[in-house]
């Protein structure tokens, strides 16, 4: 039995010191934007740079690092972490506080906005990162020690970081959507791999019903960022970078949603769009009486433990199915970010550099079963003979980055309950999608709606 496949799995993704401040940063505390916009903050920056980088030793100081990841599958190996760093550097001190993830980025900016109890460090999900840095709430980590070999990164999930020519953190760890299917349910009905295409997975949902009674053949989940893969299949986007707008109401989201219909229809599959959804999408996986989800890694750790799946080796994990233009689950993720407002830069440079160098990262994953950002990690014995690691490893290679605008992220939230109601015949396509670009004007700073 795969050791690796028995381990817990998570549950579940500014500017440079002499820019000019804009709208977004004025809303920033005053002593975080002095510091952040010039003055004696360039220099003092610059030399915490240079110390953490040529004595690091000398570095002192405590560095509070809020770590959103679950606290019970993920946080025992971060904390094991912590105290390695601080058996490396016995003058600095942190803080660990675990932050429940839902609701963190709120409270990150509402207290760097305040100039008070943000953290040195944050794990910031990937949509979060151009936000914070477009409101100046992030420390540049060009130049410093943050930035160790920053050339292993995988350069999707390396994207999310930058803005406006500055790198404003580090991957910590990236995801993305898959097609998770019950193997023993595929032989029983006769199918031989994962369905490629929609269409495909539309005969295979139906064959799955028909061959075991009270089954459900696939499950989707009725939440904005699962309707992505749909989405890029039909070659669009929730905003045009080129544009510049946002696109919620446009022929591509409105042909995912059809597809979307047209799986879950009487007879084929199913939906829910209640506030248990998700829950209830995996229950019915882990219980056998679904046979196939759209998910990410995150759940694996949860659909072991279900009887469908006590022999481990029974999930199937494959890229998102196929639509006409293309093929790709969203990519998803941490990044390890530096408060711009921090007194412990040194310090948070070289924290950032050892929880994320290719060392950690190994241990992380192994313990974990989180998906790496760095090339070299995935060439370990450890990683690369790790089975989940490596089903997903296929679906991350084709994934599409997530829009890199400032307030991009929100949309999925603004977007989900006018699918819900979509998807739950309350209102017409059209009127929903109308409606939810409605809601979203001003959400992208710049951006048309």
């Amino acid at each position: 039995m795969n050791r690796a496949l028995r381990r817990a799995w998570s549950t579940r993704q500014n500017r440079p010191v002499h820019r000019r401040c804009t709208a977004l940063a004025a809303v920033a505390a005053v002593s975080l934007t002095l510091a952040a916009c010039g003055g004696d903050g360039g220099a003092d920056q610059a030399d915490a740079a240079r110390q953490a980088a040529e004595n690091p030793q000398s570095v002192t100081g405590t560095v509070t690092w809020w770590d959103t990841s679950d606290a019970t599958n993920e946080a025992p190996a971060f904390r094991e972490l912590v105290a390695r760093f601080e058996q490396k550097y016995p003058n600095i001190d942190v803080n660990y506080v675990n932050v429940p993830f839902d609701g963190a980025d709120d409270k990150f900016k509402t207290a760097a906005q305040a100039g008070d109890g943000a953290p040195d460090v944050m794990r910031a999900d990937v949509g979060w990162t151009p936000t914070f840095a477009a409101l100046g709430y992030l420390q540049p980590l060009d130049g410093t020690p943050a930035l160790k070999d920053s050339d292993d990164y995988l350069q999707t999930p390396m994207l999310s970081n930058t803005y406006e020519g500055k790198t404003y953190g580090v991957p910590e760890v990236t995801d993305t959507l898959g097609l998770l299917y019950n193997k023993e349910h595929f032989a029983k009905a006769g199918i031989a791999e994962p369905p490629r295409t929609w269409d495909d997975l539309r005969t295979a949902a139906r064959k799955l019903e028909q061959a075991i009674p009270g089954t459900t053949g696939v499950f989707v989940n009725a939440d904005a960022y699962f309707l992505l893969p749909f989405i890029y299949g039909q070659g669009g986007d929730v905003v045009d970078m080129d544009s510049q707008q946002i696109t919620i109401d446009s022929p591509e989201v409105t042909a995912a949603i059809e597809t979307v219909r047209d799986l879950t229809a009487e007879g084929t599959g199913a939906t829910d769009t209640s506030a248990n959804k998700y829950t209830n999408m995996l229950n019915g996986f882990k219980a056998g009486t679904t046979s196939m989800i759209i998910n990410g890694p995150w759940a694996v750790s949860d659909v072991l433990t279900g009887k469908a799946f006590a022999d481990p080796e029974n999930l199937g994990v494959a890229t998102v199915p196929a639509g006409p233009k293309g093929q790709a689950g969203p990519v998803g993720g941490h990044n390890l970010v530096v408060y711009a407002g921090s007194p412990n830069l040194a310090a948070s440079y070289l924290f950032v550099e050892f929880i994320n160098s290719a060392e950690s990262q190994a241990y992380a994953a192994a313990e974990n079963n989180t998906m790496p950002t760095r090339r070299s990690v995935y060439e370990r014995p450890e990683i690369a003979q790790n089975t989940v690691i490596s089903a997903f490893r296929q679906p991350l290679e084709g994934a599409a980055p997530r829009p890199p605008a400032p307030g991009a992220g929100d949309l999925y939230d603004i977007f989900t309950p006018f699918y819900e109601r979509i998807i739950g015949g309350q209102v017409s396509i059209a009127d929903g999608l109308r409606q939810a670009q409605q809601k979203a004007k001003g959400a992208v700073p710049g951006f048309e709606s």
